[in-house]
């Protein structure tokens, strides 16, 4: 019998092979078939139980036994956060823009490998989705992207190739001393040390560190996104910061963390500082970004930064009190889901803007207010939501993170304030070029948003408000998770 989760997993790919077949309806088959993928995700939410350790919902087959590699997924609150995740961003994207059959079904191929990346249990399943979502995204953004899609494909392709090649040694290596590709026995053997001998350790640990940080990305790995995020269409702008990045973050949880915890201990002030480096400059970039997509897509990173600072500081500071590294670990859970929601929204508006204007560059707009006013009300709901504002979603996840990261490393953290200073010196000059001044030539026979567009961006909208008015809907999906991973750090 067929498990939730690999049908969940199936069925995004037998919708990419019939929307290939069709000449027609390619998008509202696709959004069909994300329905039915969401039903698969309210049914596992629904026989999920919060309150038990460990994954549930296994589905365990024997597979590769020579390598002892197992048919192996389950669901735990981190994994069941970030599929509920995907399944909110993957319509919302495919509802941004009208494309053909060969892009909707490269989506729904990109679906299916982040599903199969958030549950699969052993290294080997893991591995071969992480690197299945890597294709489909790079033939999107070269087929379908705008200006310099070539350049940036090319790069977006060779950073996250490398990175995986990394990984994939480290993990051969510890395979040919362990015997096991198995996240839980690997697991175990973190908790003592004992997964390499002597300074192979170190060796696994730099290539599973330079393959993650590429994904999240960390400074200085981050030089990819820019182009990336710039080149490709809205909606697959909204996938890579809304899904695909989470990619890294679920990695160094999932991987990093439990396999080599004094490693990152050891080297803790440097990753901090890392951490830091990824908050406070990209927003300094994004000051002086002149085109909308590519200012976003800097804020992005910083706001990634936030989620990596309170990893570090729960797991690489030398004090770490418990309640503080689980209103740390809280945050970045939140924070994850409430980044990914909120920067894809703000690629959706950019991509509203682009598509009434024929440009994004934040000096070809002026005046917007006095033409479209809702509009410009929702997607300054957006930014706020970016910065943190309180009964707003994103205010929950920062506040966390840095309630708790400030009684860890406080240093650090004081210095990641100025992140938030910086990113709302940018948000406000966006919002002061685009919806302030006269009204401009070029802008004054802009529509207001269509009925369509309502449809999409209010039940996001209406999103943000619940989670930043009543989160406890989603505490309640990952707290034990948070429990857990702070006691095995701890």
């Amino acid at each position: 019998m067929v498990g939730l989760i690999t049908t969940l997993i199936i069925t995004p790919l037998l919708g990419a092979l019939l929307v290939s077949a069709t000449r027609n309806y390619a998008r509202t088959l696709a959004l069909v078939f994300n329905l039915v993928t969401a039903i698969c995700v309210f049914t596992i939410w629904r026989n999920f139980d919060p309150g038990m350790p460990g994954p549930q919902l296994i589905e365990r087959h024997s597979w590769l036994p020579a390598i002892g590699a197992e048919y192996l997924f389950g669901v735990d609150g981190l994994t069941l956060l970030l599929i509920v995740l995907t399944s909110l961003v993957f319509p919302f994207a495919l509802l941004a823009q009208r494309m053909d059959r060969g892009f909707c079904a490269l989506m729904l191929i990109t679906q299916a490998a982040l599903y199969g990346t958030f549950t699969a249990q052993n290294f080997v399943l893991w591995f071969l989705f992480y690197e299945m979502s890597l294709v489909p995204t790079f033939l999107l953004m070269k087929i379908w992207g705008g200006k310099n899609r070539d350049r940036a494909a090319t790069k977006f392709f060779l950073y996250t190739f490398l990175g995986s090649v990394a990984m994939l040694l480290s993990f051969l290596g510890i395979y040919f001393f362990r015997g096991t590709f198995d996240f839980a026995a690997l697991a175990e053997l973190g908790k003592t040390g004992d997964v390499l001998p002597g300074n192979l350790k170190w060796l696994a640990f730099a290539g599973i560190f330079l393959g993650l940080a590429v994904k999240v990305p960390l400074f200085p790995f981050h030089t990819w996104l820019p182009d990336a995020y710039e080149a490709a269409p809205t909606g697959v702008s909204m996938v890579l910061t809304g899904t695909l990045s989470k990619m890294g973050v679920y990695g160094f949880l999932r991987l990093l963390l439990p396999l080599f915890p004094n490693e990152i201990a050891t080297l803790g002030p440097w990753l901090l500082t890392l951490t830091v480096c990824s908050i406070v400059i990209p927003p300094l970039v994004a000051w002086v970004q002149s085109d909308l997509k590519r200012m976003v897509a800097y804020l992005s990173i910083n706001h990634l930064g936030y989620c990596m600072l309170g990893l570090f500081a729960a797991t690489a500071a030398p004090l770490r009190p418990l309640p503080e590294m689980q209103a740390a670990l809280s945050g970045v859970f939140m924070q994850v889901f409430n980044h990914g929601i909120t920067a894809a929204a703000l690629f959706y508006f950019v991509g509203l803007l682009e598509q009434r204007r024929g440009s994004r560059g934040i000096d070809d707009f002026g005046g917007l207010m006095q033409r479209t006013p809702v509009l410009c009300g929702w997607m300054s709901v957006v930014m706020f939501s970016s910065l943190g504002l309180p009964g707003l979603n994103g205010f929950i996840g920062e506040f966390l993170i840095f309630k708790g990261s400030f009684a860890i490393a406080a240093g650090y953290t004081a210095v990641a304030v100025l992140g938030l200073l910086f990113t709302a010196v940018v948000f406000m000059r966006a919002m002061q070029s685009l919806f302030s001044g006269p009204l401009t030539e070029a802008v004054a026979g802009f529509p207001d948003l269509r009925p369509n567009e309502k449809w999409t961006v209010v039940p996001v909208m209406l999103l943000m408000f619940a989670i930043g008015i009543a989160p406890q809907f989603l505490f309640n999906i990952f707290n034990n998770a948070v429990v857990q991973v702070a006691q095995l750090l701890a």
